[in-house]
């Protein structure tokens, strides 16, 4: 009797799972649930230790990626996520985490995840097998030329994924794949391919683990070091910081204090200025102009401090 369709897919789907570096398992850890809890504690430490090396070794991959984006998102355009499972829950984190630490408008740096908001929490079957899922998806959102689509997958062959990065490079914008296998279809399907290799997981497939830490990594600098090149930092500091809360309302007061030697008397006056804005605090301050002149500078420099300095300073 011939396979059914179905049967002859999940077969192929198999075989190709087993040729990726991911989904490989390793018998020297057959036995690992024989051992006391501060060895597998061991063990798992070890493992990670392992991630920033397969990360470092993608550097110059994600340097070019991140200096791509950043032309992009100076002129405008978007930063978007893309992925199914914890890769997506890890793009959606990094995208929410943009407005309060850089004070990006949240349409500005977006995290997209199959199966939408309800797959953060629960599991939506087949979300992450439809590539026209993704392609529609992106529609939603219009993106296009000016825009950075990041799609990632641990595997690097997930169709969600792959066709974000498939929808997006046809519409014009710049593509990047991010994945933890070599050779990957994400890699071939994007403009720029971030592969970070860090080998089977501790637990057989599992790549919430090694690979869900390399991806967050690569999550961490893209989002970042692009931020620093658009201005978003004044050296280490966070001078676009959205004072939303009370912590982040004391954290304002201390970055400008550290940005200028400001008193404690200094500082308020000038946030209370420039309406609580930092970098617009620190220019007041620094460059010894109001608040209305100091965001006048800010805009004249493309938000970028150190040249809204130099122009108040002549």
């Amino acid at each position: 009797m011939a396979p059914s369709a179905s049967s002859a897919a999940h077969a192929a789907l198999r075989a190709e799972l087993a040729t990726l570096t991911t989904e490989a398992f390793r018998p020297d850890l057959a036995d690992i649930d024989r051992l006391p809890t501060l060895d597998l504690a061991r063990l798992m430490n070890a493992e990670d230790a392992a991630v920033s090396a397969a990360v470092a070794a993608r550097l110059p991959e994600i340097a070019a990626a991140i200096d791509a984006t950043a032309a992009r998102m100076a002129r405008g355009g978007r930063l978007v996520y893309a992925g199914a499972g914890t890769a997506g829950r890890l793009g959606v984190l990094d995208a929410s985490e943009c407005p309060p630490t850089f004070n990006t408008d949240p349409a500005q740096v977006v995290g997209l995840i199959a199966g939408g908001a309800p797959a953060l929490v629960t599991a939506v079957e087949g979300a992450e097998d439809s590539r026209e899922l993704a392609a529609g998806d992106l529609a939603a959102l219009g993106v296009g030329p000016a825009d950075t689509v990041v799609g990632v997958s641990a595997s690097g062959r997930t169709p969600y994924a792959v066709g974000a990065v498939e929808y997006a490079r046809a519409a014009g914008a710049l593509t990047i794949g991010l994945s933890c296998n070599a050779g990957s279809a994400l890699g071939a399907a994007a403009d720029h391919a971030v592969e970070v290799v860090v080998g089977p997981e501790l637990i057989t497939g599992s790549t919430r683990l090694k690979a869900g830490t390399a991806q967050k990594l690569v999550l961490n600098m893209l989002s970042t070091i692009t931020m620093i090149r658009l201005g978003k930092t004044y050296g280490n500091l966070m001078v676009d910081v959205r004072a939303s809360n009370e912590k982040l309302r004391a954290r304002s007061r201390r970055i400008v204090a550290l940005a200028t030697g400001a008193s404690d008397a200094e500082t308020e006056a000038a946030l209370e200025e420039t309406g609580g804005e930092v970098k617009n605090a620190v220019l007041v301050v620094l460059g010894g102009v109001d608040g209305r002149t100091a965001a006048r500078l800010l805009e004249e420099a493309g938000g970028h401090l150190r040249a809204a300095l130099h122009l108040a300073r002549g």
